[in-house]
């Protein structure tokens, strides 16, 4: 019997994740209603710029740039700090893994409030949704993403309070994991809003 007991200096052979969804699958069925309705919304947005191509020439310019940039790199750096924390919790690093998702908690909470700011510095400009075809659909595309950005900054602060009450170790780790893939499809979505409106190609 002996023979079957390993040594306690040899590592215990690793699991394999390939097949294994990330999360959970009740995630990814949220994931894809979001990616379908946002689908649904960009097809509106192309069927308006081919209608409209000078009201949407004409209004990229009017936006602020520096505010779309900055959201941007509020997305990417935020989920990357949770990309950070799920890592973290898979080595078993749990204060490690706790740091890591309030620092993706503040950068997250930085969108909203840059926002803001952008949407006062339109109004003080005279942008609003009433000025054209091309900003009815920014502030409804722009909107509808910042409600989705809020239901996951929801779920950052559910998975915090569950992570500092212990809920979450090396073995499982399923809502914290759950959470980083929708916060990344979020965060995707983000990345080709930015281009369409502030950029327009």
């Amino acid at each position: 019997m002996s023979s079957l007991t390993l040594p306690l200096s040899e590592p215990l052979p690793a699991i394999d994740n390939s097949s294994r969804i990330p999360g959970n699958k009740g995630i990814w069925v949220g994931i894809a209603c979001e990616f379908v309705e946002f689908l649904v919304l960009f097809v509106v947005y192309f069927v308006a710029r081919a209608h409209f191509p000078e009201s949407f020439e004409a209004g990229s310019e009017k936006l602020s740039r520096v505010a779309g940039t900055v959201i941007t790199l509020l997305m990417v750096t935020s989920s990357f700090f949770i990309a950070c924390s799920v890592v973290a919790i898979r080595a078993n690093r749990r204060r490690q893994s706790l740091y890591w998702l309030f620092a993706g908690l503040v950068m997250a909470l930085g969108y909203p409030v840059a926002k803001y700011v952008e949407i006062q510095w339109n109004l003080s400009h005279g942008i609003n949704g009433e000025s054209g075809i091309f900003f009815t659909v920014y502030y409804y595309l722009t909107f509808n993403h910042l409600v989705h950005a809020t239901w996951g900054i929801l779920g950052i602060l559910w998975v915090m309070a569950r992570h500092l009450a212990g809920g979450y170790s090396a073995e499982d780790y399923a809502g914290l994991e759950a959470l980083a893939s929708y916060w990344h499809a979020t965060d995707i979505i983000w990345l080709v809003i930015f281009p369409f409106f502030y950029v327009l190609v």
